[in-house]
């Protein structure tokens, strides 16, 4: 039942094309874009080298919390989510699916783009295990808070809250700017930040070559927490 409904779920995500947009082209525009234009400074070494790991990171958190957080908003407005959860298929279960279509998901937009960095000239670097777990963490987190967007809001409220936080942490989560450029009180915020974690970890590792990452892992944890507890204690199904 587990995998019949995270194939439906995968299928729904990918014929929207709204999430299409969200979780494909805008990540891919980027990378594209801002790898051959030196629109912004991005120090030394190629720009892609920079860019690749800030859009795996940022195609993961527009998987696991816009989009997620702005379909399971509509479903639970339509009544979707109180019939399957009164269908044979468990609450728990139900979770599962969704979770296991954010990883299908996560796992096309990463092949995509490593194809593409890779075709523009990225040498990635570091351990492929740092890397697994920071998305691992990445995705937990993310998901967390999606979910709890989507089941203490309305619809309507989650659609625009989603879509405000995607774009400002776009700009402010060291995705395509490099942190360094922000104020210094301003950067220490912006480190705690679940993306600024993610994308500098993964860059921490895949340009840099560093070892574990453990303060962007440590991070990562207490937002997956946090996140996922909360709710799972607020979350309403209707």
């Amino acid at each position: 039942m587990i995998g019949a409904q995270t194939a439906l779920e995968t299928r729904m995500l990918l014929r929207n094309g709204e999430q299409l947009l969200l979780t494909i082209v805008i990540p891919t525009v980027l990378l594209v874009l801002f790898s051959a234009v030196p629109i912004i400074d991005t120090g030394s070494g190629k720009r892609v080298d920079f860019l690749a790991p800030g859009l795996l990171a940022l195609a993961v958190m527009s998987t696991a919390f816009t989009g997620q957080a702005i379909a399971t908003g509509f479903e639970r407005r339509y009544g979707v989510l109180k019939r399957l959860g009164a269908s044979p298929l468990p609450r728990w279960a139900l979770m599962t699916a969704k979770t296991g279509s954010v990883l299908v998901t996560e796992i096309l937009q990463i092949v995509l783009l490593t194809v593409i960095a890779l075709a523009l000239g990225w040498s990635p670097q570091g351990s492929p295990v740092a890397v697994v777990l920071l998305l691992v963490l990445g995705t937990a987190a993310f998901s967390g808070l999606g979910l709890l967007m989507a089941g203490t809001l309305k619809a309507e409220a989650t659609l625009a809250a989603a879509n405000l936080v995607f774009l400002l942490l776009l700009v402010g989560g060291g995705v395509i700017v490099p942190l360094d450029k922000f104020p210094g009180v301003v950067r220490s915020a912006l480190d705690l930040l679940p993306i600024s974690a993610l994308s500098g970890g993964l860059r921490g590792v895949l340009q840099h070559g560093a070892a574990m990452p453990w303060s962007d892992l440590g991070i990562l944890t207490v937002w997956a927490v946090l996140g996922l507890g909360a709710a799972a204690r607020f979350f309403r199904w209707e």
